[in-house]
């Protein structure tokens, strides 16, 4: 109404509020009336922007690859900036007169993409596609010291790099080679797995072997311990049996010395019995035998003497023509009592 205006801008945005050439209001966050016929209002954004690019660049090979990424920036001098490009807004904050707010993003654009030019090529191709932190470093390390960059009133707060890749049929060659080599990596697993199975199979028999050997070697000891300690108990045993043997012989010999004695003690009582027959019948060898027979026959039974007269008859059979013995004398002489 009769051309008064209202502005109010947030805190991301600074205002130049130039009035029939003079500046009035300078600032972020301001709100006022305006008399628009007269005034001419300037709002740079000082808020973090963020720009997408995409670069085709060539790598020290002079293999063609694409870098994507992203910048985030921020204006930090906006009276810099509004020196140098047209940030004239008509009535409404965003609704700017030129194209000039457009310029400064591709500016920073082109900067970013000589610094990575220079990085790429510095680097062959498989070394770029794995060098995006390294590639980031140094462009960061090169805007950040162009001069340029301090001439726009702009500071970079951010600068990543999403992918580098080659074209695709360089793309497909480089997976057919690591495919090739993962092939080859996964046969020397397979191999290596292998021989890993057989060197293991072949210590487990060694082990195997080695328990058997050590369970034969402990049976073997065990044997000779038995038979160590069979011989000793044999030597034991022998030594018993020869200690039995040798007081057997000792018995023996001791039997033997008491028989002899005993035989000894026999043979001298038998001597002195004999002696003394000897001497009791001394006397009697000098008598006649007739006397002897007539001694005997004083003290002996009827059928001694019976038998006496017919030895008699006997030794003077031929001097007797006839003899005639009753069947009872015979009877009375076979008759026991």
């Amino acid at each position: 109404m009769f051309g008064i205006h209202y502005l109010k801008s947030g805190p991301t945005h600074y205002v130049l509020h130039y009035q029939n050439g003079r500046l009035r209001h300078q600032g972020t966050g301001l709100a006022f009336f305006y008399y628009k016929p007269s005034s001419a209002m300037v709002i740079v954004p000082v808020g973090s922007a963020d720009v997408p690019f995409i670069f085709n660049e060539a790598t020290a090979d002079f293999q063609p690859i694409t870098v994507q990424g992203q910048l985030t920036y921020r204006i930090k001098e906006p009276e810099l900036v509004a020196s140098l490009l047209d940030f004239t807004v008509d009535g409404a904050i965003d609704n700017y007169t030129t194209e000039d707010p457009d310029k400064l993003p591709l500016r920073l654009v082109n900067l970013v993409q000589v610094a990575t030019r220079a990085e790429v090529q510095q680097r062959p191709l498989r070394a770029a596609i794995q060098a995006s932190d390294e590639i980031v470093a140094g462009v960061l390390a090169q805007v950040t010291d162009n001069p340029a960059l301090a001439a726009l009133g702009v500071e970079i707060i951010t600068f990543s790099i999403q992918a580098i890749k080659p074209t695709p049929e360089t793309a497909r060659a480089l997976e057919a080679e690591a495919r090739e080599n993962l092939l080859r990596l996964a046969d020397g697993a397979i191999y290596d797995r292998r021989n890993a199975a057989v060197e293991q199979e072949r210590r487990i028999k060694e082990n195997e072997l080695n328990t058997e050997l050590a369970v034969e070697e402990k049976k073997r000891q065990i044997r000779e311990t038995q038979v160590e300690a069979d011989l000793a108990v044999e030597r034991k045993q022998q030594e018993i049996r020869e200690t039995q043997l040798a007081g057997q012989i000792k018995l023996e010999n001791e039997r033997k010395q008491f028989v002899e004695a005993r035989v000894e003690n026999a043979r001298a009582e038998a001597d002195a019995q004999a002696y003394a027959v000897a001497a009791s019948l001394k006397p009697l060898q000098a008598l006649d035998e007739d006397i002897l027979q007539l001694l005997a026959m004083q003290s002996a039974e009827p059928r001694l003497l019976v038998t006496q007269a017919l030895k008699e008859l006997a030794q003077n059979a031929a001097k007797i023509g006839q003899l005639n013995i009753s069947p009872d004398l015979l009877e009375s002489l076979m008759e026991r009592r």
